[in-house]
């Protein structure tokens, strides 16, 4: 089954910014000019690039039309940390409750944000990262199953996800999107916080040696886990 049409819109966009056929600052063209070469409606082109201005990839201005955005000021973010490690170095006991581990087959959202066919085989984890058993991160994670064959496999309560990527396929390249965000009440619930509470969002995702291998949603109640220059990863 091919991707939705508003999420093939998009991928076009996004793959001509990765590629640096657009820059920051460029102007992509009109959503008549996407309406007529892809042949969808206006509402399509328009929530496809909804999308990719609420993820960070462009600015939107009235009657001017959609520019790339400059991603230079998320440079700082390169910098991985491992939150056990964190939560160690700031005399806590760091612990994990594994929610969910499995393999399945890759919805419309996950194979654009991991560029692959819809119906792919990846990996699905749920983890909820605890500092002297206070719940701090809640890690949504899916992973290329044919890049990364043994993640199903692995104890999550013994090592972070991200300890185990960089074992296995040191990061050659990733992308982060920060936005603040209230929590799902389902997130709430595992987090232990009220459906009301600001947390942060960080999407991330990460290659090696140009493949790309995981998509991360990072959720974090701003009030009780505050990320230090938002370089902390799971």
């Amino acid at each position: 089954m091919a991707p939705a049409l508003y999420l093939q819109i998009k991928q076009h966009v996004l793959d001509g910014i990765r590629s640096r056929h657009y820059e920051a600052g460029d102007r992509i063209p009109t959503e008549a000019a996407l309406c007529e070469q892809f042949a969808v409606s206006r509402m399509t082109v328009n929530k496809a690039l909804r999308e990719l201005v609420a993820e960070g990839w462009l600015n939107r201005t009235a009657g001017s039309g959609s520019f790339v955005a400059d991603r230079r000021t998320e440079s700082t973010l390169l910098a991985i940390r491992n939150i056990a490690d964190e939560i160690a170095e700031q005399g806590a006991e760091y612990s994990a409750r594994v929610i969910r581990l499995e393999r399945q087959a890759a919805d419309e959202k996950v194979a654009v944000q991991l560029g692959l066919r819809v119906g792919a085989p990846i990996f699905h984890s749920l983890i909820v990262h605890q500092a002297d058993g206070e719940p701090l991160q809640l890690e949504e994670r899916f992973v290329d199953a044919r890049q990364l064959p043994g993640y199903g496999e692995q104890d999550f309560t013994r090592q972070t996800p991200n300890r185990y990527l960089m074992e296995e396929c040191p990061l050659s390249e990733m992308e982060h999107v920060v936005e603040a965000v209230l929590p799902s009440a389902g997130e709430a619930g595992l987090l232990q916080v009220r459906v009301d509470t600001p947390c942060l969002l960080l999407h991330r995702r990460t290659w090696s040696d140009g493949a790309l291998v995981s998509y991360a949603r990072l959720l974090s109640p701003g009030s009780r886990y505050k990320l230090r220059s938002q370089t902390r990863m799971s």
